[in-house]
């Protein structure tokens, strides 16, 4: 063999070797848009949410080929989609697959404590502002309207910046005198009551009616109200 030939098959050889390098930082990277793109894909998103998807690093040594179609992404397993997920990321047609991890952080809109809440505390407009919170920092039923808190009173010590969960406050607390509101049929009958249980907005507890003494179920609907239906 002469010295040209052999020349030319070593450059050759050498080119060859630094093409397979190059695509395979890309393909990397290729791997790892496809894995977060597919978790997106899956993921329902609230209102005025923010989702933040990060696939971990893949072995720079790793041999992956260009992909000549499209990759094939799935999550395989039964994964409960949370903080973190593995996903699968393949080619078929090159006969090559690779496991990635991949990082999910969801934000939500809530209300959170501007300073620290004391048990006892009635809530005022000052004591709350809205921020964007991880979702697994958020515990039961949250808020994201400082209004529907303000006059509550504080069931639990909510630590400065920690979001304010319907578990932490009364809108009716135990014991608190209420306006209870009937409707039913065009007519609404008004009464005052007491109540029975502590309970946030929405929810329904035993008030009774300071009047009649009967015990009725009702729906706290504003601080310091209740609304019955009949």
């Amino acid at each position: 063999m002469s010295k040209i030939l052999r020349l030319f098959i070593v450059v050759w050889l050498t080119s060859f070797s630094l093409s397979i390098a190059a695509a395979t930082v890309s393909q990397i990277e290729a791997v790892q848009e496809a894995a977060e793109a597919h978790v997106a894909s899956i993921i329902s998103l609230p209102e005025n949410g923010e989702l933040n998807i990060a696939a971990g690093n893949l072995d720079s040594r790793m041999r992956l080929t260009d992909c000549p179609v499209p990759l094939d992404t799935k999550v395989p397993g039964r994964q409960q989609i949370n903080t973190s997920v593995t996903v699968m990321v393949s080619c078929d047609r090159d006969n090559w697959q690779v496991y990635i991890p991949v990082k999910i952080e969801l934000m939500t809109p809530s209300v959170v404590a501007k300073r620290p809440l004391n048990r006892g505390m009635t809530i005022a407009s000052n004591d709350l502002a809205v921020q964007m919170v991880n979702s697994r920092f958020q515990r039961g039923h949250t808020y994201t309207q400082p209004a529907r808190l303000i006059g509550s009173k504080v069931k639990r010590t909510v630590g400065i910046g920690e979001p304010i969960s319907s578990n932490d406050v009364c809108a009716v607390c135990r014991n608190d005198d209420v306006l209870i509101t009937a409707q039913g049929n065009g007519l609404n009958i008004v009464a005052k009551g007491t109540a029975l249980s502590d309970g946030a907005l929405g929810e329904q507890i035993k008030v009774k009616n300071n009047k009649s003494n009967r015990i009725v179920d009702a729906t706290i609907s504003a601080v310091g109200e209740v609304t019955v239906n009949f």
